[in-house]
């Protein structure tokens, strides 16, 4: 017959286990139907709660999986990471749905909105209350919602979301020319002319039909002449002078900054 302290041992580790068991968090969404979890990331949505939609949308798309209510709550999740602030998140929800939906009617928003999240970065939808100069910014972010919107209004032309997608494009291309066009403003102020010519040339190849190549010009006449090429000079001035007829840059010096994206549209 076992003595009461021989239980002793048994006892202790039967209350650890249940003190542990005590501990793990409680789901409150365990018996919730997808409706109600649906009705709740909704509501946390609408009042602006997006870090608190997110794991209700992420248990949705789960109880709803095959579904299209699945793909509607993972594209919803990927806004609301957005609006969260959390951009590499959401670009990642993004294409896991593109992966694993390439048919879907929605691919067309999944790409506008990766465009969008790209092209906004952390400013959110209304950054041009901003007036930010995108040309001033990272241009990998450019660059990739360049990328999306070209897939977009390429296989997409009739999408509700292509025109506003081509917009955007032509802001994004006056965007990179124009900072290729900083760039070469920054070695000219400092001297380095012949990185200048080198910028400004690239722009004006890359990017032919962007407003900034008048500035591109006229840091090519002012850079040759510092450089003591005369006739190279001279042949930049005339282009200048033939493109841009009503130019002020010869006569006023440097523009200032460009205008905000918004202008474009």
């Amino acid at each position: 017959m076992l003595r009461p302290f021989a239980l002793l041992p048994a006892t202790l580790l039967l209350a650890a286990t249940l003190a542990g068991c005590s501990s793990t968090p409680e789901d409150p969404t365990a018996h919730w139907s997808v409706q109600k979890i649906q009705s709740e990331a909704q509501d946390e949505m609408k009042s602006g709660a997006w870090e608190k939609a997110v794991p209700l949308l992420e248990k949705l798309e789960g109880r709803a999986a095959g579904t299209p209510l699945a793909q509607q709550a993972q594209l919803e999740k990927a806004y609301a990471q957005y609006k969260d602030g959390e951009r590499p998140q959401a670009i990642a929800t993004l294409d896991r749905f593109m992966k694993l939906h390439p048919a879907s009617p929605a691919y067309d928003y999944a790409l506008y909105m990766k465009g969008v999240v790209n092209f906004n970065d952390d400013l959110g939808w209304f950054s041009w209350l901003s007036r930010q100069d995108l040309s001033e910014r990272d241009q990998k972010a450019a660059k990739d919602s360049f990328e999306a919107f070209k897939e977009l209004v390429t296989r997409f032309p009739d999408s509700r979301y292509t025109p506003d997608a081509r917009q955007r494009m032509t802001y994004i291309v006056n965007s990179l020319a124009q900072y290729d066009v900083h760039v070469a403003r920054y070695y000219f102020d400092r001297g380095a002319y012949v990185a200048a010519v080198s910028r400004a040339q690239s722009s004006i190849k890359d990017f032919p039909s962007a407003p900034s190549n008048e500035e591109a010009l006229y840091i090519l006449v002012r850079s040759y002449d510092a450089l003591g090429l005369t006739q190279l000079s001279a042949d930049a001035q005339r282009v200048l002078d033939a493109s841009y007829p009503h130019s002020d840059l010869p006569k006023q010096g440097f523009k200032g900054k460009s205008n905000p994206w918004w202008k474009f549209w």
